[in-house]
């Protein structure tokens, strides 16, 4: 904490001697001529977050925020200098209200919600058990949101397979499928389908999706028994045994009443994508009523009454949930502080990237649905999914179609507004950093002792499984 307060107090200090210009003017040349060396920062985080956990481990978990803050500060320094110290607030500012404090609020709700639900039973971590817990989750992701499933199900999976030996790989695939592909069949599911719900892409439309979902989650599922039964003969061979007193299916849900306090958030985010298209909430100009921060920086209103709805669901939580559970859950608040310090850095850094993505995306040429998909995947692998989808798709509305859906953006054929969104969702799963959930999952793994790959190693996973699946994709649907 006084790494992180001697670090917004340098950056008060910076913006506030670096010079000023005017806001409206200055926001459009600063997105026109970014220059490409204000990336390096953001480059830097990542690899730091890649290395130093392999050869610098225990420095790394005691130094994260100061690392965060030397690479925010090496981004905003020279932001400042090129283009004023009021755009670079406002910059900062708005990346930091206007995304980043709604994701981590978010995050944390759900984080404390499902650590509130315990399962127990005489279920153990065998082949089908596993499979039969992914497409359980993968199924619900649609449903209460990648990050919700993936808060719920990630204590059950790794509880029942706390007696196996070999257990990095169920982890990976669980990445790959509740934490991203199985988000894609509502707005509810993943934050770049939200986005174009709330520009006009109806709600069910998402459903357009389904063969897609079917595909992958048959392939990977099917890849991963198979991986899954290699690896559970070799723990069964070397004595591994489930700690169960007899065989049975018998499961039990602790804390059950929390589900309640699930549908809360879902409906807070729901909420979040609806409110700000009713007059009651805009104002005569159309733009959505707010908390005035700094020159065009706003906590919108509908943002305020998400976080409130959410925070009030995770205090609810915790008064109306015996510890016991918590205990059994092996609950700690060491994941969500280091998804919280992490991601503050790679949200502030990646800006610049962000910005030449925005200037520079209508004249890439791309205008078939292939490439919408690998532009929009590659490009979400690394920064944040949602405002990728919508340079592209605000890109496909821009060619002058006069045929597809209708969105505020314009008209996007129905095959670019679907590579678009898998491109989006599926594609978070090829790094940690690709969706929010990602890095949590992997975390809480970590905590309870799993060997999660490496940065580097788990993209390793994603080139040998995921990328040719996505090659298949391309293939099947988008050719």
């Amino acid at each position: 904490m006084k790494t992180m307060l001697r670090f917004l107090i340098c950056l008060g200090v910076i913006l506030a001697v670096a010079p000023g210009t005017a806001f409206a003017s200055e926001g459009a040349q600063a997105a026109a001529s970014v220059p490409l060396s204000l990336c390096i920062p953001f480059a830097g985080l990542l690899l730091c977050i890649a290395v130093l956990p392999l050869v610098k481990g225990e420095w790394w978990e005691a130094h994260q925020p100061l690392v965060v803050a030397f690479w925010a500060v090496l981004f905003i320094v020279p932001f400042a200098l090129l283009f004023g110290g009021g755009h670079t607030m406002e910059t900062v500012l708005e990346c930091i209200v206007g995304d980043y404090l709604t994701f981590i609020v978010l995050l944390f709700g759900l984080f404390c919600v499902s650590g509130n639900i315990s399962m127990e039973g005489d279920l153990a971590g065998s082949p089908r058990i596993n499979v039969g817990l992914l497409l359980i989750g993968t199924l619900l992701s649609s449903w209460i949101g990648t990050t919700g499933a993936s808060m719920l199900m990630v204590r059950p999976v790794i509880k029942m397979n706390s007696w196996r030996r070999r257990k990095s790989h169920i982890m990976v695939f669980f990445i790959f499928l509740i934490s991203n592909i199985g988000g894609c069949l509502t707005p509810i599911g993943d934050p770049p389908l939200l986005m174009g719900f709330m520009r006009g892409v109806p709600f069910f439309w998402s459903l357009h999706l389904l063969p897609m979902f079917l595909f992958n989650v048959t392939v990977l599922l099917f890849v991963f028994y198979w991986l899954d039964r290699r690896a559970y003969r070799k723990d069964i061979a070397q004595g591994c045994k489930p700690d169960i007193s007899k065989p049975g299916t018998e499961v039990k849900l602790i804390g059950l009443h929390n589900l309640i306090f699930l549908v809360m958030i879902v409906a807070a985010v729901i909420l979040s994508g609806t409110l700000p298209g009713m007059p009651a909430f805009q104002t005569g100009e159309g733009t959505v009523r707010g908390i005035h921060i700094f020159g065009e920086v706003t906590l919108t209103y509908p943002a305020v009454i998400e976080m409130a709805i959410i925070l009030l669901a995770a205090w609810l939580s915790f008064k109306t949930t015996n510890k016991e559970v918590r205990r059994k859950n092996h609950f700690t608040w060491g994941a969500i502080k280091e998804v919280a310090v992490l991601f503050i850095g790679i949200f502030i850094t990646m800006q610049p990237a962000l910005m030449i993505l925005k200037a520079n995306g209508a004249s890439l040429g791309i205008t078939e649905p292939w490439q919408l998909f690998w532009s929009t995947g590659t490009l979400s692998s690394f920064l944040d999914n949602t405002p990728t989808y919508l340079v592209f798709l605000t890109t496909a509305g821009s060619l002058g179609f006069a045929e597809g859906m209708t969105t505020s953006l314009g008209m996007v054929p129905v095959a670019m507004l679907e590579a678009i969104s898998c491109g989006a969702v599926f594609m978070g799963a090829n790094t940690y950093i690709g969706n929010a959930p990602n890095f949590m999952v992997k975390a809480i793994s970590d905590e309870n002792g799993i060997r999660m790959p490496s940065f580097f190693g788990y993209i390793g996973w994603s080139l040998a499984f995921l990328v040719p699946v996505f090659v298949l994709d391309m293939l099947v649907f988008f050719l």
